[in-house]
Parts: C-alpha cells; structure tokens; sequence
C-alpha cells in the first residue's frame, strides 16, 4: 500500500502537470470505486485544477471549488499519460482501470487497481472534510506544528502495541504496514511494545525515528517518475518485506509476525534483545 512518503512524491509528480490546467472529461469505469454521487464525476469538467494536496494516505485535486480525492488502498495506482487513446476508457486484464481524467490540451492519468480485492476509493466532494477518512485523521507527523511534545501526548495512555498504534490513522496520519516496522526498526523497538510504558528518552526516540525514516523515505522518492515510486519503496526497506535476510545493522536474520491479513517484520537483536516474537498463526498451525 502507498504510504506517506509515496503519496507525497505522487502528489509533487502529480502538481507539476496539472496545476494551472482544465480538466476536460472525467470518466467513472469502475463504479465501485467511486463512493460519491453528488456532485457527479463529471461536475470536475472546465474547472481549473488549482492545487494537489496530500492528507495522510489521501490525494487531493482542488478544482474550481470541487475536490477529486483519491484512496489508492493496497492495489491502486495512479498511472500518468503524456497523450491519452482515443478509444473510449474500459477496462482489461493489462489495464485495470477505475477512472479516466483528461486534461485540456492533452494528457492527463489513469487510476488503476489491480487483483481481485477491490479498495480503490474516489470521492467527488466540496469540502475535503466530507470524506470520512479524511475527516477522523490525526496529526500529519512531518507537518510543522507537529514536535515531540505532541508525540508523547499521544503515546500517554495508549494501552496498545507500539505497532498499531503507529497504524492506526486517527492517531497519525500517513504511516502504513511498512513504515511502522521501518521506524520501530531505526528506532530498536518491540512492535509488540506498549505505548503507555515509553519513557520520556524512549518516546524521543521514536519520535526522531519516524521523522527522519518518513523523510529519508520522502528524499529518496522526489523527483522519480510515478512508475518507479513501488520500486523505490521496496529498495528503501530495511526490514519490512526482508523476512530471512540478514538485518543490514547487525546481520542478524530479519523475522516475520503473520496476522490474519497482514504481517510484520522484525530484527531480533536491534529490537526485541534477541528474543524472536510469537508468531501466533504459526503456532496454530504446529498444534
């Protein structure tokens, strides 16, 4: 899934082109996408793109007035065009489309999702904060009021695992899956530690952690092309997706937590004193 650092340099990607633009057609292809009706898809037409805004996991195209704001979920991607076909937009097995905008003078970008679990999310809406995901997002954690201080206060009674904690988007906004084992990782953190229990040195730590992964991650995406963002990702990771490879701090085998539909990654030396973590599905499984 595109987090806070992939979004963030589509969002620059995307500005670059369309700002200053009309929008000419905008074409629904997969209805299920689209979780609005009102204003219609094609209320977006003639209006002048003015800005794209990133809010959290969100993208968001602000034209005349009307927002086009887009969840991309774990499958969805945005795919650039110079020139667009003239056929009319369907979609195929090669191109599965969603939706289709065109912009005046050429050019323009496909939403595509791909598989067969759908979570793409489109919304037409004149006030951003009608989008319900949108609505219940906390602090952004690279935004500029956002310090230490505050970090802690959120930390301060959250009888939770660390790791879902860093997930969970009404406590902030933009970190996913990957990212949170990332910043546990630069952080030499149990995922499975509790919140509520860090000390002041300890929330600092994680604080200046996830900073400075989101915004190493943020560096190295700036400039790539929207088709190269995924790859970029991949290659960032130190821990996340790297189960049985050697930790590239300390060489130690990277670990995996398996949950019902997702799983975390792990080093046992840097983060866990040694001491490989539970892996309760597996444990199923052995009985």
């Amino acid at each position: 899934m595109p987090e806070l650092p992939e979004v963030e340099a589509l969002r620059s990607f995307v500005a670059e082109r369309v700002v200053g633009r009309e929008i000419a057609r905008v074409q629904a292809v997969a209805i299920s996408a689209l979780k609005t009706y009102d204003p219609p898809v094609g209320a977006l037409e003639g209006r002048t793109v003015g800005a794209v805004v990133r809010w959290g996991k969100f993208l968001d195209l602000e034209a005349g007035g009307l927002h086009l704001v887009v969840h991309l979920a774990r499958a969805g991607w945005l795919r650039w065009r110079e020139s667009m076909p003239a056929e009319p937009a369907k979609p195929s097995p090669r191109n599965p489309l969603a939706l289709r905008v065109r912009l005046e003078g050429g050019g323009g970008f496909d939403l595509t999702e791909a598989g067969s679990r759908k979570g793409l999310a489109v919304y037409v809406v004149r006030d951003v904060g009608e989008v319900p995901g949108v609505a219940r997002l906390g602090p952004d954690p690279l935004g500029a009021g956002f310090g230490v201080t505050e970090f802690a206060a959120l930390l301060r009674g959250e009888r939770r695992q660390l790791k879902g904690v860093l997930r969970d988007q009404s406590v902030l906004a933009g970190v996913g899956n990957a990212y949170s084992d990332e910043v546990l990782h630069a952080a030499r953190m149990s995922p499975f530690k509790l919140a509520s229990s860090l000390t002041e040195e300890e929330a600092a730590r994680l604080f200046e952690a996830l900073g400075g992964t989101l915004r190493e991650a943020v560096e190295r995406s700036r400039g790539l092309a929207a088709g190269e963002l995924k790859a970029e990702k991949k290659l960032g990771m130190r821990v996340h997706g790297r189960t049985g490879l050697p930790c590239p701090v300390c060489g130690d085998t990277v670990r995996e937590v398996s949950f019902a539909d997702s799983s975390l990654q792990y080093c046992p030396t840097c983060q866990t004193g040694g001491k490989p973590l539970a892996d309760r599905r597996l444990s199923r499984l052995l009985k």
